[in-house]
Order: C-alpha cells, then sequence, then structure tokens
C-alpha cells in the first residue's frame, strides 16, 4: 500500500484525472463566452451573413445599409443598425450603381405600391418603367414630384442616343413655372446675356431697356441711339390701334352660300349676338371688329378684340370658337375646317398685318439738333436722309419687301422679345416697320426721324412673362403684370418702349451706315480678336480703292448748331468704336 501515494486521501491518478477533467471544462466555458461576445460585437446572429456593413457597438444605432437583414432573430442592436426610414432609402435610390439595378417587376410594384412610389427608386430604375412604358417621359417632372429631378432622368434617357453636354445648363432654376406652361421635355436652359440701352427718354419718361442678344454692337448702338434722341428731347409715341385676332376658316356646300354667311356677318346685330357671346368668354377680351373674305367655298373670318395686358391669342381663340357656334346656329351646313386659317395672321409674314395692324399698332418720332447728329452719330442730316431714302425705301422696295421698310428693326424688337418673355417667333410680324427721315426746322438743319409699327404682339402677363429673369426685366421697365386700374395699359407702354427703342437703333445704324463706320464698329464688338487686326487692314486697303466714288458721310454745308456745354445726361456708359468718337 506504501507504494500508492495519497493526495488529501485521494490516490494520484484520480487526482490528475480531475485536474484534467477541471481544465477541460474551463476552457469549453471560456470559449463559449468568447463566442457570444463577439456575437454581440457584430450585431448578428451567429448564422446571419446578410449584414452588409457595420460599425463598432458605440455607433451601431447610427449606420445606414443598403440591404435589410432577412433574419427575423436580431437583437436589439442588429435591428437598429439595418432599419431605415423610407426618406433615406428614397435617397439612396438616387444611386447609378448597376449592380443595386432591380428587376423591372419589383421596380413596377413599388412605383405601384403608393402615390409617391417613385421616391424609393433609382434614376436607372425609372428609366427601365419609362423604357416598358410604365412611365411617359414626359411626365418625370409630376411621376417624381421633383422638377430637376425629372430634368436630370430625361438627360440620361437622352444621353443614350445623344450627347449632352454638363454645360448644358440645368440646376438651380425654377422649372414649375416651366412645367405645363412654357416647354415641354425639358432639359435644361439657355442663359443669353441681356444689355441694358438707356436712359430712353419716352413721352417725358426715362426707362432702361433690357435687350438680350448674342450680336456684338447692337446694344451699344441703340445706346448711342438713345442718347442722341435724348439730348433732342426725347421720343413721343402713339398706340393708334390695339387688337389681337384670331382667322378661322368655314366651308359651305357652295360659293352662294359662304356669300350668304358673309352678308349675316355684315349685319350690325348678328355682330351684337356675335359679340355678346364673344365677350363672355373672358373678363378681358372685347371684340370689336369682324372681317369676312370668301374664296369659292371657303369664308376666311378675322375676329379682332381687345384683350388687356395679355398679349391675348388663347384669349381671341376661345372666344372665337364660342362666337363660331353662333354662327353655326344660322348656318347648319357650315364645317369648321380649323380655328386659325392664317387669315389672322400669325407669325408669318403678310400684308394684311402691314396694313391694318395686329396686337398693338405705334407710332414714334424724334426731332434730332443737327448739333447731335454732327457730335454724337458722326455723320450730316443730309448724308442720313439720302441715305434713308436709297435703303429703306427705295432698296425695300426693289426687293418686293412687306413691312420691311427698315435698317434692323427685327434686331432690336428680338432683343426685347427675348429679354421680356415674349413670343421671339412673333419677331415676323411684330418687326413690320417703316423709318422715315427728313430735315427739319426752318433751314432744315435738325432731323426728323419716325418709325411707324402697325403690328407689334406683346403682352406683360402669360406666356414667358412668368419667369424669373424675363419678370426681373418687365420689373425694370415698371411693366409687370398686368395694370389693375387701367386694363391694357402695361401692354401699350411695352409696345411704345419697343417702337421707341426701334427709334434709336434705327437713328443710330443709319448714322453709322452713313458715315462708314458699321464694319469697324462690328469688328470691334462681333468678331474674336485674333481676327481684328486683319480685317480692318483689309478693310482700310478697300476704302482707300474707293475714293474715287460719292461720299455721303460729307458734311452738309448746312450751319450746324453746337450741344450747350450745360446740356448733359448720364449714359450708360459704352466704349464706342474710335470712329464713332471723334468729333
Amino acid at each position: 500500500m506504501g507504494s500508492f501515494p495519497f493526495i488529501d486521501g485521494f490516490p494520484i491518478v484520480t487526482s490528475l484525472t480531475l485536474v484534467v477533467g477541471l481544465v477541460i471544462i474551463y476552457l469549453l466555458l471560456d470559449g463559449r463566452r468568447n463566442q457570444s461576445s463577439n456575437r454581440n460585437q457584430l450585431g448578428a446572429s451567429p448564422d446571419s451573413s446578410h449584414c452588409e456593413c457595420y460599425k463598432d457597438n458605440n455607433d451601431v444605432s447610427s449606420s445606414l445599409e443598403l440591404r435589410k437583414s432577412s433574419v427575423d432573430s436580431q437583437d436589439a442592436s442588429s435591428k437598429s443598425s439595418h432599419n431605415i426610414s423610407d426618406e433615406s432609402e428614397a435617397v439612396l435610390r438616387t444611386s447609378d450603381d448597376s449592380s443595386s439595378l432591380r428587376p423591372l417587376p419589383e421596380c413596377l410594384k413599388i412605383y405601384k405600391s403608393s402615390r409617391d412610389g417613385c421616391l424609393a427608386l433609382s434614376d436607372d430604375e425609372i428609366i427601365s418603367l419609362v423604357d416598358a412604358n410604365h412611365i411617359q417621359a414626359r411626365n418625370l417632372e409630376k411621376e417624381l414630384k421633383n422638377f430637376e429631378r425629372g430634368v436630370v432622368v430625361r438627360r440620361k434617357l437622352i444621353q443614350r442616343h445623344t450627347h449632352v453636354s454638363e454645360e448644358l445648363s440645368y440646376k438651380s432654376y425654377d422649372y414649375s413655372k416651366v412645367f405645363g406652361a412654357c416647354c415641354e421635355n425639358v432639359i435644361g436652359f439657355v442663359g443669353v446675356p441681356i444689355g441694358v440701352a438707356g436712359p430712353l427718354l419716352m413721352d417725358g419718361q426715362e426707362y432702361q431697356v433690357p435687350m438680350a442678344t448674342t450680336e456684338g454692337c447692337l446694344v451699344a448702338s441703340t445706346n448711342r441711339g438713345c442718347r442722341a434722341t435724348y439730348l433732342g428731347g426725347g421720343i413721343r409715341t402713339r398706340v393708334v390701334f390695339d387688337a389681337m385676332t384670331r382667322g378661322p376658316v368655314v366651308r359651305f356646300p357652295s360659293a352662294i352660300r359662304a356669300t350668304e354667311a358673309l352678308k349675316w356677318l355684315e349685319n350690325s346685330m348678328n355682330f351684337m349676338k356675335l359679340k355678346r357671346e364673344f365677350d363672355a368668354s373672358s373678363r378681358f377680351a372685347r371684340l370689336l371688329s369682324v372681317q369676312s373674305r370668301v374664296a369659292g367655298r371657303f369664308l376666311f373670318i378675322r375676329f379682332s378684340a381687345k384683350t388687356g395686358d395679355a398679349m391675348g391669342m388663347n384669349m381671341v381663340s376661345k372666344g372665337t370658337e364660342l362666337a363660331l357656334k353662333i354662327l353655326h346656329a344660322d348656318f347648319q351646313d357650315m364645317e369648321i375646317l380649323s380655328l386659325s386659317g392664317n387669315y389672322c395672321t400669325d407669325k408669318k409674314p403678310a400684308a394684311l398685318n402691314w396694313l391694318d395692324g395686329r396686337g398693338k399698332s405705334v407710332i414714334s418720332e424724334s426731332i434730332i439738333p443737327s448739333s447731335v447728329v454732327q457730335k454724337v452719330l458722326k455723320t450730316s442730316v443730309t448724308a442720313i436722309v439720302e441715305l434713308n431714302i436709297a435703303k429703306n425705301l427705295v432698296g425695300s422696295a426693289m426687293a418686293g419687301s412687306i413691312g420691311g421698310f427698315n435698317a434692323h428693326a427685327s434686331n432690336v424688337v428680338s432683343a426685347i422679345f427675348i429679354a421680356t418673355g415674349q413670343d421671339p417667333a412673333q419677331n415676323v410680324c411684330s418687326s413690320n416697320c417703316i423709318t422715315l427721315m427728313e430735315p427739319w426746322g426752318d433751314n432744315g438743319q435738325d432731323l426728323y426721324i419716325s418709325c411707324t409699327m402697325p403690328s407689334v404682339e406683346v403682352g406683360t402677363v402669360g406666356g414667358g412673362t412668368i419667369l424669373s429673369s424675363q419678370a426681373a426685366c418687365l420689373k425694370m421697365l415698371g411693366l409687370s403684370g398686368p395694370n389693375l386700374s387701367q386694363p391694357g395699359h402695361n401692354a401699350r407702354t411695352l409696345a411704345s418702349v419697343v417702337c421707341a427703342t426701334v427709334l434709336a437703333g434705327e437713328l443710330s445704324l443709319m448714322a453709322a451706315l452713313a458715315g462708314g463706320h458699321l464694319v469697324t464698329s462690328h469688328l470691334k464688338y462681333n468678331r474674336s480678336d485674333s481676327n481684328i487686326a486683319a480685317s480692318v487692314a483689309s478693310h482700310q486697303q478697300r476704302s482707300s480703292l474707293q475714293t474715287s466714288l460719292p461720299n455721303l458721310c460729307v458734311p452738309s454745308k448746312v450751319q450746324h448748331k453746337h450741344v450747350d456745354d450745360e446740356q448733359k445726361i448720364t449714359m450708360n456708359v459704352i466704349d464706342l468704336p474710335t470712329e464713332c468718337k471723334q468729333s
């Protein structure tokens, strides 16, 4: 028995077995504690393999993930890291990660799940719905409830077929005023430089005239004309006619029947029937006259009406539709072919507008002292008057022009139209103008100039006038929106501003032509610097070869008055060509 030692009463072999067992149990328990600790730090159950991103345990509640875990047995910390709000998901879905693009059926289900279903879809997923005709491309702004994002998605759509440069601006623009009013399928906007000419002294009031253009020298030249007319006492204007027109075409079984309808329209009692129905269509529409012409079985009817401060095409169209119903009641066999039969006439050259007027018919006039003609315009009264006859009257007649008896009225009209939100296409008729010049005064030493424009189509409400920049330009003129106390006054004043500014532009350009300054000024303001030197040298060489030809810019022998040194005005400072500065 002595060969088997004891430890506290146990045999040594038994004691060793007990120690080894205790060590094994300790190791097993310690391993399970470490495994449980690791699970808590990861914030997921041992069999969870869906967590794609995580932070340490102190920052778990603030993390966002691109996918939600599908395991239901997560603890509280895991749920806080995976549950994201719908708003956050909508933001994340605007990314273009093609790897996260969901199948079309799933996208369609999300889209139809609620009114805001689009907000949970990425741009590429929206495009997939457009390709499948579940969303109309023209309605992207409406579907996305975000105008700028709608523009972005549309740009991506067409980017697949053509290049859309980032240089085409689209950010930070108020598209809410465009959608459903001014333009469709919007992909951005184009910025046009806006200059100012003035002060324009018109009917005793000064105006700073905004002009949007990319033609160098136009604003500078018009500004010089404003200065010349200002020194002459300003420009006087009158609106002699104010009516927008619409000319439908109708057809009858015979020319005899069409003639009977024409006679019906000429009856004053019948006109009053039409007028009552027409005027009831709007607070501002007031029918003034009805003019008719027969061509075979066709009858063309031109309705003319006042339209307040609106340009008025939509207003007159609505009234015309109602008036035609009255006519149709007495002529059941009448067939209405079109609400517009080109007898209006809108956005096309037409002698009818030139002779009878459309929109506002305006006349402007001014008297320029001979001293101003010499010092500011750098020419003579005789030279500019002779040139006006040869160019604007005889030249335009030789060309068979309709309403084009002027130097460049459309230049000024277009610039003001674009700046103030008018319809640029209506420049076609609105630029109808005849410019007349003649010697004035006892000895004919001064210059009289007038511009007659029978069809200026403008408004201060509706159309592009609602856009922010265009409305700001109208505010510069003090003509934004409707005139509540005198409906139509703002639109008529804007037409007068157009006509007066055209006069200033005509005066300056004709003076430049008479004085031989046109080429030099355009080389400076409307050409790149690299070409100026060579072009000027070439022009000077050609001029030296033409010394034997008659020169209209030779000063007149009529005695000129000098501008009083105290007669000074503050004009916009524009660096005119050297030739225009010399006295």
